[in-house]
């Protein structure tokens, strides 16, 4: 058997080198700088906490207090972020209505609109002499504003966009063949989304879950605006953070570690197992 050329050898020898090649010095630099730039802020958290007084720290009353607050309120704002994001995506995603695109663009101003701006909406929609807010108040006696209500909807606002994003892409690239077989097969819209679409777009669901958590939970503008600061009604971790961060920066250090720990954590338990599976990357 004859030897291949030698142009042929260093061809094939020089594209295996291109395969393993490294990263490109002109992209290599910008992702160092990029990696830095994201890490050293957490890491300077880490080196500037006091470890000393963090079990101190984490006893007050008020940590306590504002962490469950934070962690109920997230998980509500999730639930709901459900219950109307999910469906919001369908339609996105699969009807045929019209002007979806401009829909399309009012569901995710959320995610452009400064959080303060978002909060004097809200403020403006459903305050005392807000759109809605006043009819409520005359008819049912309702406030909204200044309670943990309005926590709640704060964060819905500000977080429902990463969820509905999720959903529709999963949903675009879900194989629509399966929901074809159970239409020829007699089952009816409802009976397809909930047996066959809904089990196939698990894992983005899942994962627009775990953004629209995250977010909720390091909500503040909105939230500060539309909700108050006031303690065991409307504080959450980031309020309690800005508040300690005037008169006790420690204090603010150690409240900021505990909302990096548990977001880190969430995110790193439920990673591999929703994340990963939906192709959304964090």
């Amino acid at each position: 058997m004859t030897a291949p050329p030698p142009d042929s050898r260093r061809a094939r020898a020089g594209g295996r080198r291109r395969t393993g090649a490294g990263v490109p010095a002109p992209l290599l630099v910008p992702a160092v700088l990029g990696v830095a730039f994201l890490v050293l802020p957490l890491l300077g958290l880490l080196v500037r906490t006091p470890w000393s007084s963090v079990g101190e720290q984490l006893a007050a009353p008020g940590v306590g207090q504002a962490l469950r607050l934070s962690l109920l309120c997230a998980t509500l704002a999730t639930l709901l972020s459900l219950f109307l994001g999910v469906p919001l995506a369908w339609v996105l995603a699969r009807s045929s209505v019209r002007w979806r695109g401009v829909l399309r663009a009012l569901v995710t101003v959320p995610l452009v609109l400064p959080p303060v701006v978002g909060g004097v909406a809200l403020f403006l929609v459903l305050g005392r002499k807000g759109l809605i807010g006043s009819w409520l108040d005359e008819a049912f006696g309702i406030t909204i504003p200044f309670t943990t209500t309005a926590v709640v909807i704060a964060e819905t606002f500000v977080a429902m966009p990463f969820l509905v994003i999720s959903v529709e892409g999963a949903l675009r690239a879900a194989d629509t063949r399966f929901e074809d077989v159970a239409a020829t097969l007699g089952a009816g819209r409802w009976t397809t989304f909930r047996r066959v679409t809904l089990p196939l777009v698990a894992p983005g669901v899942g994962a627009g879950a775990v953004l629209c958590w995250a977010r909720a939970l390091g909500e503040f503008g909105a939230t500060i605006t539309f909700a108050g600061n006031y303690p065991g009604t409307t504080q959450t971790m980031p309020l309690a953070v800005y508040l300690a961060l005037q008169n006790e920066p420690e204090a603010a250090i150690v409240l900021s570690l505990v909302l990096l720990a548990v977001s880190l954590a969430t995110l790193l338990l439920l990673r591999d197992r929703w994340l990963g599976r939906s192709g959304t990357t964090l």
